[in-house]
C-alpha cells in the first residue's frame, strides 16, 4: 500500500473541515477487502477528492508493490534496487516515494543532487580521463562538494573510473552478467557498483 499519506493531504486540501481516519499505513501489505482509511464530512468535498486520491494510490501502491516484489529476488544479497530520474512529468515525487514505500532507494531525484558522468559526455570530453578532469576542475572551482558517479562501457573504462579516484559509484553499463561479474571482482570494493541496461 502506497499513497494514504499523499490521499490525507488531497482531502486536506479540498476541504479541511474533512475527518481522515487512517487504518492502514503506507508499506502495509494488503488483502482483498482490507480498508486504508475513513472520510467523513460533506459528500461534495468527498466527491471532489476521491479520484484524485484513488489516482495517487493506485498508481504508487503499484510502483510499491513492483519494487517489493523486485527487492524480494534480491534480498539475499548485498544488492539494493535504485530507482530512475526518468519518471512521469509532474509525478516524480510520487513514484520516487513508493519506490521507497515499497523498499527501494531512490537514485537521485534531479541533474543537482549528484553528478553523472554518461557515455556521450565521455565520447564529447574525449574520454574518461578527460571527463573527470572537467568534472574534478567543476567541483573545485564552484566549491560544491557532489557525489561523481561515471557510467562505463568496458573494462577499460572500469579500470580508468577506479583508478582517477574521484568517483564514488561505477555505473556498468549495459554489460552481460559475465562482464559484471568481472567487472565487479576487479573492483573489489573500492567503489560502489551499479548494473543498469539491458
Amino acid at each position: 500500500l502506497a499513497g494514504v499519506e499523499i490521499a490525507r493531504n488531497v482531502f486536506a486540501q479540498v476541504d479541511a473541515s474533512l475527518t481522515f481516519t487512517k487504518l492502514l499505513e503506507d508499506g502495509a501489505m494488503i488483502r482483498t477487502g482490507d480498508v486504508a482509511f475513513y472520510i467523513e464530512g460533506p459528500s461534495q468535498s468527498i466527491t471532489i477528492g476521491e479520484r484524485l486520491a484513488l489516482n495517487f494510490m493506485q498508481r504508487m501502491s503499484g510502483i510499491a508493490t513492483k519494487t517489493h516484489r523486485i527487492q524480494s529476488l534480491i534480498a539475499d544479497t548485498k544488492c539494493k534496487l535504485l530507482d530512475t530520474r526518468k519518471t512521469t512529468p509532474g509525478f516524480r515525487y510520487f513514484e520516487k516515494e513508493a519506490v521507497h514505500i515499497g523498499g527501494g532507494v531512490n537514485h537521485r531525484f534531479g541533474l543537482y543532487d549528484m553528478i553523472l558522468v554518461k557515455d556521450n559526455h565521455v565520447d564529447f570530453a574525449g574520454g574518461v580521463t578527460q571527463a573527470l578532469a572537467q568534472v574534478k576542475s567543476y567541483l573545485e572551482s564552484t566549491g560544491r562538494n557532489l557525489r561523481v558517479e561515471v557510467e562505463a562501457r568496458n573494462m577499460e573504462e572500469v579500470r580508468l573510473i577506479v583508478e582517477s579516484g574521484i568517483a564514488f559509484r561505477v555505473l556498468l553499463d549495459n554489460m552481460t552478467p559475465a562482464q559484471i561479474a568481472d567487472a565487479v571482482q576487479w573492483i573489489a570494493g573500492r567503489l560502489e557498483t551499479e548494473a543498469s541496461g539491458g
